[in-house]
């Protein structure tokens, strides 16, 4: 959940090669895959990405 909106997102990170952005599909080697990974349901994170850094919470964490 994006703490500045409250918009909900759900992704799915992936290798490098296959990333979609469009189908929620992030490169473990984004910003945010990288700021997510190792993570559990309720922590916050800040994300430093090009457009400045973003606070999120998880809500919940689903390994597939």
């Amino acid at each position: 959940e994006d703490d500045d909106n409250n918009n909900i997102s759900t992704y799915q990170i992936v290798g490098e090669y296959e990333s979609d952005i469009e189908n929620k599909k992030l490169s473990i080697n984004s910003p945010l895959a990288r700021g997510l990974i190792g993570k559990t349901k309720d922590d916050n994170v800040e994300i430093n990405s090009p457009k400045g850094i973003k606070s999120y919470t998880i809500l919940s964490v689903k390994y597939i």
